[in-house]
Parts: structure tokens; C-alpha cells; sequence
């Protein structure tokens, strides 16, 4: 099995119902499995896992989600759902990079970037994570860009473009690359912001073994920050969880697994199991 990555949402309490709320919103989108703590699921196709962690994390727009629509009709219906009781980041309208584009965060303070563009052979993924470096990372994204393909041997760059002026001019304004097979944007902030990268969302690599896990942890924490049950930050504090591709049939399987997990950061499958 190869590694796979997929994004993560933090909720208080309420994953199962936002998720429901989702699945029915985005075509291609259906609930996989819950229980009282994750809920996996697919939106347009593309992996998410929901978690119940309390009143910890909130979601803010230093990840947010780009859904590359091909109908306009399909970003209208999006738009008029996920804007109830949230609120707009960028009105929906023309811009020079998309006919009918606009940015919002929604009721669960998650962050949706609508955006009319092709799935074709470079834009495969139709919803893809997009990191915004700003406030103490603000400048940093092609550093980030170039830390992520030293650790992921696989990386490939699918271009990038930079601000032509004002106060970010010369940062980074787009890129995209894949890791993985997966696709993932990033970009610096053209204007101040008051928030940057927190646990609210983070990218999971699901890992073939313990090697993988060793391997990514180590990678990943060198500059960064270890944390528990297989959470880390890397050195621009974007969240990852490092976990066994089987986590969810080990703490189902093995009965006091749950309990070991607790106490970990870095996760030993053999622990776990025992």
C-alpha cells in the first residue's frame, strides 16, 4: 500500500452533522464511515476526515478549500449553501483568473474558495487545499515550497506565479504541486492578516509502516514541533497527523490501543497493539 494524504477538519462536537450537511451540498460526495469521534468522508471524490475534539481548534482561511467547478450554475448552488450564517471573503464575481469566482468561510468556520476553471489533466482534484502564508509565515511560502520537496521524494511543481506589486510584491501569489498524488496550492497573503496556520485543519499521511512513520515524523519535526497521538507541526506550522493507513481497524481491534495512543506523540504500531 502507498501512502496516501488527505486534509482533516476540527470540530467541537458537531462532524457528523457538518459533514451530512456537505455530502448532500458537493456532487460525488458521500459519508464513508462516523463514529462518535471521526467521520470520514468523500466530497467531490476527494478524501476528508471530520473530528470531534472539543472547543480546542477553530478553522480559520490559512487553509482553506479550492473547489474547481466547471458550470457556473454549480458555484451558484454552492455559494448560496455554504454562505448561510458564514460569512464572504471575496464577493462572487469575474476576476482575471476565473470567470466566476468567490471566497467564503462558512457556518463551521471553514474556508471555500469557488472557482470555475477545467478538470483536465494538470487540475485533476476538484477540491484542493490551499495554504495561505501570512503573519509570522507571511513571505515564507516558497521557502515551504522547497522544504516540502526535500521531504516528499515524489513532489512534482505544476508552476507558480508571483505578486507583480504591491506590498507583497515579489512573494509568492499562486503555486501548485503534488505530493503524493495528491494536489495542494499555496500562496503568501497579499494583504495583513491576524491569523495563520493551527490545528483546525491538517493534512494526514495515512503510512504503509513504521518506517514511513519514522520517516515522516522525523522530516517533518526537525525545525518544527512534536505533539500527541501523531500530530506535529513542521517549521511554517501547517499541521500533520502521521498515522498507520490501518489506525482506524488497530484502535477498533485492539483494545486498549486507544489508551496507548493517548500517551504517544510519534505512534508506534507495535505499542499501539500491545
Amino acid at each position: 500500500m502507498r501512502t496516501n494524504i488527505y486534509p482533516a477538519i476540527w470540530f467541537e462536537k458537531d462532524a457528523e452533522q457538518a459533514f451530512s450537511r456537505y455530502t448532500a451540498q458537493f456532487a460525488q460526495s458521500e459519508i464513508i464511515t462516523t463514529n462518535p469521534v471521526v467521520v470520514s468522508a468523500k466530497l467531490k471524490a476527494v478524501p476528508f476526515i471530520g473530528i470531534n475534539g472539543g472547543p480546542y481548534f477553530t478553522p480559520n482561511p490559512a487553509i482553506s478549500f479550492m473547489v474547481i467547478c466547471e458550470e457556473e450554475t454549480e458555484i451558484n448552488q454552492l455559494w448560496s449553501a455554504l454562505s448561510d450564517e458564514g460569512e464572504v471573503l471575496m464577493p462572487l464575481g469575474s476576476y482575471a483568473w476565473s470567470p466566476h469566482y468567490g471566497w467564503l468561510t462558512d457556518k463551521n468556520n471553514v474556508s471555500w474558495q469557488l472557482y470555475q476553471g477545467k478538470l483536465d489533466d494538470v487540475n485533476q482534484q476538484a477540491v484542493v487545499p490551499t495554504l495561505m502564508f501570512c503573519e509570522a509565515q507571511q513571505g515564507r511560502c516558497q521557502e515551504a515550497i522547497a522544504f516540502y520537496q526535500t521531504v516528499f521524494t515524489d513532489f512534482k511543481q505544476q508552476g507558480e506565479m508571483l505578486y507583480p506589486e504591491g506590498p507583497a510584491k515579489g512573494q509568492l501569489m499562486h503555486a501548485q504541486f503534488v505530493i503524493q498524488d495528491f494536489t495542494l496550492m499555496a500562496m503568501d497573503s497579499g494583504v495583513p492578516q491576524t491569523f495563520t496556520f493551527n490545528e483546525g485543519i491538517s493534512l494526514v499521511i495515512a503510512c504503509a509502516d513504521q518506517a514511513e512513520i519514522d520517516y515522516y515524523w522525523q522530516a517533518l519535526t526537525k525545525d518544527g514541533q512534536e505533539s500527541r497521538c501523531g500530530w506535529c507541526k513542521d517549521p511554517f506550522g501547517v499541521s500533520w497527523q502521521i498515522v498507520p493507513h490501518d489506525i482506524d481497524q488497530i484502535l477498533a481491534n485492539y483494545p486498549h490501543a486507544g489508551s496507548a495512543l493517548m500517551h504517544m506523540s510519534k505512534i508506534n504500531v507495535d505499542d499501539l497493539k500491545k
